[in-house]
């Protein structure tokens, strides 16, 4: 277990206390941020929270689409700010440079500041870089997985909600073949799917037989989830479904928009991937059928009779700060002081909703938006200067109408009560960055050919001991070096 270490500072300059206070004067600093808008906001929210924080921010707003590129340009031209925000998918690119010491390590600090020191454990363990702690980050939920259906459907048929793996092929198959909207036409199916075994549904029912989360442990050795028996029983599973027509057949090559079509078109009934895109598959199905009826559920048993689902490492990204631009421990305090105020419920509301009666108002303890197209324009790039979770920052949760999409999120919350965790989060592998995406690639196909009845068992571990001769055993003996280092 990581435990962030307490740094013994006795030196705190004047203008950055142990308690997070700052001197009168506004601090200035520098970031680089991502604009996911189409346009610069104005600085009326950025105000405020210079105003709240004593500071003063130069802010460099980068478009999200060419902002990696001007990252790594400033980078390269030694001009980076003095805060930057890097992805969970991007940060070994900075690898060699933190292992160069060209960062500061923050995990000394983050107990001196009383709301930094609330950021979650488990989440600050995944973002770790040789054991050490690099950034403070953005939180995202840790598993957002289950399945959506027709609610309408299953009561016309007298199904409730599956809550095993054998319940779930039952209803797949009922509303493939007992009509179960009742026009008397074989017209529906079970289960719609994509070309995705990540976020479509594969992954979430490989959870549901307890493989591995990319990576498990056999014998005291890390291997890759595909060299586990659970792996080949979800490939039976939806090869079974597949074969009986209760889903697509094309579902290895059909997109997200063509696999939300069909359910919210009423082609099938099922649709397993992020309970909470069931508000706005709502909002669109029911303008094609306004008696449509939709339910959420996470819990789902396999044969073990254990539920299990797959967790994400709990971050988008990281704040980081290059010692190239905070050249001193004085300055790197006064911009952890910001981000300690950035978790205050004042500030980090300013951040998330903007001005109460404004852009938002509070209905039940929620903040519900008051105009959605200023909201967008004033105060929704200011979102990527929060860090931690809502619940860690104290800032509002959105007001959910839609009962079904409150269930949702009531569910993505217990989803934390039975996480399978990717134990090669914080570890490194050079081959792994260099060579998975051509390699998972050799066993993406495999899966799929497997599922769809074109490979056997025996041609499939072919596959698999082709992914280990073209680098895989690379990848294998260097994540376990790593983990036995964290583990000794």
């Amino acid at each position: 277990m990581f435990l962030v270490t307490i740094a013994c500072s006795e030196n705190n300059s004047e203008s950055s206390n142990n308690d997070g206070s700052q001197s009168d004067e506004p601090f200035e600093f520098s970031m680089i941020v991502g604009l996911h808008t189409s346009e610069v906001p104005e600085e009326r929210v950025q105000n405020k929270i210079e105003e709240l924080t004593n500071t003063n921010i130069d802010i460099q707003w980068i478009p999200a689409s060419n902002y990696y590129d001007r990252l790594n340009s400033a980078f390269a031209t030694n001009s980076l700010p003095d805060v930057i925000n890097v992805g969970s998918q991007e940060i070994n690119q900075f690898r060699d440079a933190i292992e160069d010491d060209r960062f500061w390590e923050v995990g000394p600090y983050i107990e001196e500041y009383e709301n930094l020191s609330k950021l979650k454990e488990n989440v600050i363990e995944n973002t770790l870089i040789n054991g050490k702690v690099y950034g403070l980050y953005t939180g995202i939920p840790l598993s957002r997985q289950g399945y959506i259906y027709r609610k309408d459907w299953a009561d016309n048929l007298g199904i409730d909600a599956p809550t095993s793996t054998e319940e779930f092929m039952e209803m797949a198959r009922a509303f493939t073949e007992d009509d179960p909207d009742g026009n008397g036409e074989d017209d529906t199916m079970g289960l719609a799917d994509r070309g995705d075994l990540i976020y479509g549904a594969f992954k979430t029912v490989s959870s549901w037989f307890g493989t591995p989360n990319y990576w498990g442990q056999n014998n005291g050795q890390l291997l890759p989830e595909f060299m586990f028996d659970e792996y080949m029983q979800t490939m039976d599973y939806l090869k079974e479904m597949h074969s009986k027509g209760y889903v697509n057949q094309d579902f290895p090559v059909t997109s997200k928009t063509d696999q939300q079509e069909m359910f919210k078109n009423g082609t099938a009934g099922i649709y397993v991937g992020a309970m909470g895109d069931v508000g706005s598959l709502y909002n669109d199905a029911i303008a094609i059928n306004p008696e449509l009826e939709y339910d959420v559920n996470n819990y789902v048993e396999g044969p073990d009779g254990e539920f299990g689902v797959w967790s994400l490492p709990g971050y988008g990204s990281v704040m980081m700060f290059p010692k190239s631009s905070v050249e001193s421990e004085e300055e790197l305090k006064n911009i952890l002081a910001f981000f300690d105020k950035m978790m205050t419920s004042e500030v980090a509301n300013i951040a998330n909703w903007g001005f109460e009666g404004e852009h938002y108002e509070i209905v039940d303890g929620k903040a519900k938006l008051v105009d959605d197209a200023l909201f967008e324009r004033e105060v929704k790039p200011y979102n990527a200067l929060l860090i931690g979770e809502e619940e860690t920052r104290g800032s509002y949760e959105s007001l959910m109408e839609y009962e079904v999409k409150v269930k949702s999120e009531e569910l993505i919350k217990d989803n934390e009560n039975y996480l399978i965790v990717n134990p090669t989060e914080p570890l490194y592998s050079k081959t792994f960055v260099q060579d998975s995406t051509r390699l998972q690639q050799i066993i993406t196909d495999a899966t799929y050919q497997y599922i769809l009845g074109q490979i056997d068992k025996e041609e499939f571990e072919a596959a698999v001991e082709d992914w280990l001769s073209q680098g895989g055993n690379e990848i294998i003996k260097e994540y376990n070096a790593a983990w036995q280092e964290t583990t000794s």
